[in-house]
């Protein structure tokens, strides 16, 4: 199977508006970091823009707090209307955004074209990084990170140069995430394949799926997300 699953359609001008797709530890926050330090886009991430709304006391952001308070998941519209508010804002830079966790279920993805229709706007490429189940159960299931800088890290796959030190900040506390455990990602996995891989069809029909064979390391996977980007949404 080719690097990525279509061929590159020809350049278009158009800034870069983008949907990262894939399972939980997949690598989409990793590729979405490095893509917003090369072409400056603006990272939206739903837990963020969760907290930064919660925050700031905005209308969403206090019936966000109240659900959350009470034990009740946020619906579908008050994070959309979260992501909606994040949007606005990069409406008017030249270098677009990438959405990371959003959108997760069909509904949310039809609900965003519509907000995006309505503003002219439109997603230029939605990136599935496509990695086997039991490869996310064995990067999931070890991992930690610098409690000082969030560095991350791994019992077999990545651990400090020097032991119980960490490589950037040279911090000595390290925490793990509870739900970094084996079982845990496994019915996180269960819930991504019920809820979030219909995306993938409903991408295809629009003609904006790409895919990336996210088993490769970190730099060669983002090789090939950068290839999409670059030929997709140039500015």
């Amino acid at each position: 199977m080719p690097l990525l699953e279509r061929k590159l359609p020809q350049i278009q001008t158009q800034m870069p508006q983008l949907v990262l797709i894939g399972p939980p530890g997949g690598g989409k926050g990793t590729q979405a970091r490095k893509l917003q330090h090369e072409f400056l886009l603006t990272q939206l991430s739903t837990g963020d823009m969760l907290r930064a709304a919660i925050a700031a006391q905005t209308a969403v952001g206090l019936r966000a707090k109240a659900l959350m308070d009470s034990g009740n998941f946020v619906p579908d519209d008050v994070v959309i209307g979260i992501v909606t508010v994040a949007i606005d804002k990069t409406r008017y830079s030249k270098n677009g955004f990438i959405l990371d966790g959003f959108p997760r279920t069909l509904h949310q993805a039809e609900a965003l074209d519509e907000m995006l229709a309505d503003r002219s706007m439109g997603i230029t490429a939605a990136i599935e990084i496509r990695v086997p189940d039991e490869m996310i159960v064995s990067r999931v299931d070890g991992r930690y990170t610098c409690a000082r800088c969030g560095e991350g890290y791994h019992d077999r796959f990545r651990r400090p140069k020097v032991a119980g030190r960490c490589d950037v900040c040279r911090g000595g506390d390290f925490i793990r995430r509870p739900d970094d455990n084996a079982d845990t990602v496994r019915a996180r996995l269960a819930t991504y394949h019920q809820q979030t891989t219909p995306l993938l069809p409903y991408y295809k029909d629009k003609g904006v799926l790409w895919v990336v064979d996210g088993t490769k390391s970190i730099d060669e996977v983002y090789s090939d997300v950068r290839k999409v980007v670059v030929s997709t949404s140039v500015g």
